[in-house]
């Protein structure tokens, strides 16, 4: 017992701290990624059994293989997917931002953009990517235009509906405060919406990256969803879950450098908060 206290107090704090953490990383992916492994243990002993031709289901090891020998292939056509999601995505931002707040603070704008957006939501992109093929050729601004189509309306609906979550109570202490009009919405207003601005940037990061396959599809000579179609046409399939991996990954990562962003910018909400003290 005397051995075992004279250890715990040769532990540093920021020993201590590590081991929170470590503790707090595995059991919050711990399932995730067992659940993960007995997946694919399954998958491979399945195909293996059942004597499943790759063309038809490839096992995770011809996957693998499949990204470890078409590698350079496969990074170079995810540069471009990357780029054209990132493009798309944050033209949707420096067009949904002001336009959301055009809509909260115009009610002509409400009545007549908003209504336009939702019917135009209605409308199927990829029925539109042929229009910008025709319009703007094979270069990479259709596949830029489709994925800003896509995620653009979750930026403005959330970004609508969080400005205007502001409770009245709060909009009359910053006026009795002698807030101006600028000062309400940076100080009250917009912080206030953050959370919910941040639910849409979510949605909206992983619909731009579906937004640029689907331009790759239709007007692509590269891409991950090009390449994807051009070795699914001459039965390359482990090649085309390979394709398939790499864009979930990419997906998954700009997903949560976005949920990154909400914890470091909004550090006031409760739930954040109890994070934060979690892991100290």
């Amino acid at each position: 017992m005397a051995h075992k206290q004279i250890v715990e107090l040769d532990r540093t704090p920021a020993e201590s701290a590590w081991r929170r953490r470590i503790m707090r990383f595995a059991s919050e992916y711990g399932p995730f990624a067992l659940a993960m492994v007995l997946i694919i243990a399954a998958w491979e002993a399945g195909v293996r059994l059942l004597a499943v031709p790759d063309y038809v289901l490839p096992a995770p090891s011809a996957i693998g293989a499949a990204m470890v020998t078409r590698w350079e292939v496969l990074v170079f056509h995810a540069g471009f997917t990357l780029s054209e999601t990132l493009l798309g995505f944050s033209l949707g931002m420096a067009v949904g931002f002001p336009l959301a707040i055009a809509i909260v603070y115009s009610r002509l704008v409400e009545k007549t953009i908003y209504t336009f957006l939702v019917s135009f939501q209605a409308v199927p992109k990829v029925a539109l990517a042929p229009l910008l093929v025709a319009w703007f050729g094979f270069s990479q601004t259709p596949k830029v235009i489709v994925a800003f189509l896509i995620c653009f309306f979750p930026i403005v609906v959330s970004t609508e509906v969080g400005l205007r979550s502001m409770p009245v109570e709060m909009f009359h202490l910053a006026r009795s405060l002698g807030a101006s009009e600028w000062e309400t919405f940076w100080k009250f207003r917009l912080p206030h919406g953050l959370p919910s601005i941040f639910g849409g940037l979510k949605i909206a990061i992983s619909l731009a990256v579906i937004g640029a396959v689907i331009g790759e599809f239709v007007a692509g000579h590269n891409g991950l969803g090009y390449y994807g179609g051009l070795v699914a046409a001459v039965l390359q399939t482990p090649t085309v879950y390979a394709s398939l991996v790499l864009l979930s990954m990419i997906g998954i990562v700009l997903f949560y450098i976005v949920v990154a962003i909400e914890s470091w910018v909004v550090h006031w909400v409760p739930s954040r908060q109890i994070e934060q003290v979690q892991q100290i």
